[in-house]
């Protein structure tokens, strides 16, 4: 069981997706929780288009979401929206996969002009899940995030201080809150 499932919305492969994807898990280790990324190239394309809700394929991400306190969901933004590929996954779950979750959108696009995608085309899904938790979102700008030789998410200071600073709400708001000792 993971602490934190990060559900990656990109259908193509991307090693910026991984370097990034490699640094949020790092954060969530500092802060002592576990993570998994589960990718929607994880899944058969036919069964998601087709939204085949009983496939059994579909049984482990369902019980992830279950059991993971928060969840992380990423997706690049094509023509001011959120991939088709992250929402038939997302159609998929529960109609209140989210209730009792608190989750973080990240998004990247090419230009700012599609910041507003996050609240306005993700976040209502989210809440459509039952997520009444949800965080700010992450906003990233191509040229904000490149990729090392090495394979290692290389960002502007200020990007990284806002994954850096969303990661530790994540956290905060996922850690069992201590219960006041009655006198």
């Amino acid at each position: 069981m993971s602490d934190i499932l990060i559900i990656a919305g990109s259908p193509s492969a991307s090693s910026k997706s991984g370097a990034l994807f490699e640094h949020i898990r790092q954060q969530l280790a500092k802060e002592s929780l576990t993570s998994r990324v589960v990718s929607v190239r994880d899944f058969p394309a036919e069964d998601l288009l087709h939204a085949k809700y009983d496939s059994p394929v579909f049984d482990e991400i369902k019980k992830l979401v279950e059991n993971a306190s928060g969840i992380i969901v990423t997706t690049p933004i094509y023509k001011a929206s959120y991939t088709g590929a992250l929402k038939a996954l997302l159609d998929i779950l529960p109609q209140t996969a989210l209730r009792g979750k608190t989750v973080l959108p990240i998004a990247n696009g090419g230009s700012p002009a599609h910041l507003l995608a996050i609240d306005y085309a993700i976040k209502p899904v989210l809440s459509a899940l039952g997520a009444t938790d949800l965080l700010q979102g992450v906003y990233i700008v191509e040229g904000q995030l490149k990729v090392d030789s090495d394979g290692v998410a290389v960002f502007t200071d200020e990007l990284r201080a806002r994954i850096d600073d969303s990661v530790a709400r994540l956290a905060a708001n996922v850690r069992p809150r201590a219960v006041p000792v009655s006198a």
